[in-house]
């Protein structure tokens, strides 16, 4: 809590220094027309007024309002009322500065006046949007070649729902829902860095997910693993007994039509 109120301190002290550093400058330069009216230590006080109110309003408050917004309404819905309502303040104490220093200014009329701000104020707010945009949602990042989770080194597209691993010579294929992609590491590396997702190594070359696991097809001698997504992964003669015994393997088959075989559903 502590470090979250520093941090908003923080970041309110700084948006009003520079605030206080920019209408110094407009003070001495006088834009629009400005540096026709008062001394320069009179336009800086109105200016560096003028900005802080615009840093309250679209510096500070814009970006919460921002964040709270974000998932719950759509940009086009929240943000015009919200500039709207906002551009109120930096117009009040804008205009009630310009009437009490330079009295002419009442030709201008309300209206147009807060449609002034209005328009500064919108473009205010889409860079203030692309900016916290661009920092609170940077870009995903991409596959960790160093990792010892396998999953870590896929693509994102692939996502991290596993289906198998295949040795392919030095690489092993990975295979998720969502597709495969090769992965340069061995077979043993990759299983031991799965950790915490129950499968089991069914061949020399090939490891499943037991999430994975559809169905068994027995082919004469040969037995396979049916999988997710089509794919059969081999079952070693060496370690049918063990999968049987641990409860990988159906107690029971049915004749599987086009290769006249039998399939044990799990």
């Amino acid at each position: 809590m502590r470090a979250g109120a520093n941090q908003t301190t923080w970041g309110l002290a700084k948006g009003l220094a520079v605030s206080t550093a920019v209408g110094l400058v407009l003070g001495v330069i006088g834009p629009f027309g400005n540096y026709l009216n008062g001394t320069p230590s009179v336009r800086v006080a109105y200016w560096v007024a003028c900005l802080w109110s615009g840093w309250l309003a679209f510096g500070f408050s814009l970006p919460r309002l921002a964040a709270l917004a974000r998932g719950r309404a759509p940009l086009w819905l929240w943000a015009p009322p919200t500039v709207a309502l906002l551009a109120i303040l930096p117009a009040v104490i804008s205009r009630a500065l310009a009437l009490w220093l330079w009295p002419v200014v009442r030709g201008v009329s309300v209206l147009e006046w807060y449609g002034q701000c209005l328009l500064v104020s919108a473009l205010i707010t889409a860079a203030v949007l692309w900016f916290t945009r661009s920092v609170s949602d940077p870009a995903p990042a991409g596959p960790d070649a160093s990792s010892a989770d396998p999953r870590d080194r896929l693509p994102a597209r692939l996502g991290r729902d596993l289906v198998c691993l295949r040795m392919e010579d030095h690489y092993v294929r990975v295979h998720t829902a969502q597709g495969s992609a090769l992965v340069l590491m061995s077979l043993s590396q990759a299983m031991a860095g799965l950790k915490g997702l129950e499968g089991v190594q069914t061949h020399r070359s090939w490891w499943v997910a037991r999430s994975a696991i559809v169905g068994v097809v027995e082919d004469g001698r040969r037995l396979r693993l049916r999988l997710k997504g089509g794919l059969e992964a081999p079952v070693s003669r060496a370690r049918v007994g063990r999968l049987r015994e641990e409860g990988w393997l159906a107690a029971s088959a049915s004749k599987r039509p086009e290769q006249s075989s039998d399939r044990i559903s799990l």
